[in-house]
């Protein structure tokens, strides 16, 4: 790193905190030859849950909102749903029906709503549906509603040797339409639940058709299962914010050598939502307790963060 880029604030969104002084350290230590915690380029590895963690994830998560809309969409070709939950309770605004109907009742909204498509025509029904759907608060695209901080922390790391990775409870295919340009990660270093997909002819031209079978939920125990799988190096640094990270934590900071935990604490009612315990989206109760044993550092929205979202000032 040249003098001008080590002189550059590489935070500037982040106040002078515990946090920052953290991940600042960590880096220092892990990028510096010959220090007792010096890790190679190739095994600086860190992973990012994304809902919650890298963009917003309230009033629900924002892919759920995609599901909805496109329920929507579809209705016309499919007159049962009238009568069907969940899908009644979507197409009535009956919000309680669709959560009552369970895990079961949300596998088919996705296998309905994301299947029957190849890959290149579901990625672009992703990125019509970002260039038109709103927030209902903030009434701006959802992938606006990226946090400016965490942006700057992916940039700082990658400045200083890190591969960063997207490791998602959220459908791969949904978030690989539009990461790499919101956060510059690359849709190959990106892992998320799947369906399962084929390979066909369609008019004489191959094709990967999506189809209504899941094939991999990635959250919980199974964010550490992915990241062996795809990643196969255990990273050294993960960042999440609800309970639904915890595994992936637990396993990146057992490993040896400099570990780096911390979770994105949601925490600011006024600049964007205040939650943890008792939230239905993003519920934070096991990790809030067990963080300060397990070395994990909360990030304080209120309090680590000078600003938002990339449009604020």
């Amino acid at each position: 790193m040249n003098a001008q880029a080590q002189t550059r604030d590489p935070l500037p969104s982040w106040n002078d905190n515990h946090a920052r002084a953290r991940i600042i350290a960590f880096v220092d230590a892990v990028t510096e030859q010959g220090g007792k915690d010096y890790v190679p380029p190739a095994e600086r590895i860190a992973v990012f849950d994304n809902d919650g963690t890298l963009w917003s994830e309230q009033p629900i998560y924002f892919q759920a909102q995609f599901i909805i809309d496109r329920v929507k969409a579809l209705a016309p070709r499919h007159p049962e749903w009238k009568t069907t939950q969940p899908f009644k309770g979507i197409l009535e605004g009956d919000m309680k029906s669709v959560v009552a109907s369970g895990e079961k009742g949300l596998l088919e909204l996705v296998m309905a709503t994301h299947s029957g498509s190849t890959t290149d025509e579901f990625r672009q029904i992703v990125l019509d549906w970002l260039a038109t759907a709103r927030h209902p608060k903030y009434k701006r695209p959802y992938n606006e509603l990226i946090y400016q901080p965490m942006l700057e922390l992916l940039a700082y790391l990658r400045a200083n040797g890190f591969k960063t990775y997207i490791v998602s409870g959220g459908g791969v295919e949904f978030m690989r339409a539009w990461v790499e340009k919101a956060y510059g990660i690359p849709p190959e270093q990106v892992i998320g639940s799947t369906i399962k997909t084929k390979y066909e002819l369609r008019n004489g031209k191959p094709v990967i058709v999506r189809i209504p079978q899941l094939d991999f939920n990635d959250d919980k125990a199974g964010k550490p299962v992915a990241i062996n799988q795809y990643i196969g190096r255990r990273p050294i640094a993960a960042f999440g914010n609800s309970d639904g990270d915890f595994q992936m934590l637990e396993w990146v900071t057992s490993g040896n050598g400099p570990r780096l935990g911390m979770i994105v604490h949601h925490d600011d009612g006024e600049r964007e939502y205040a939650y943890d315990r008792k939230s239905f989206i993003g519920k934070l109760a096991r990790g809030l307790d067990e963080a300060p044993q397990r070395g994990w550092s909360l990030i304080s929205m209120k309090q680590d963060w000078k600003q938002i979202y990339p449009q604020d000032k």
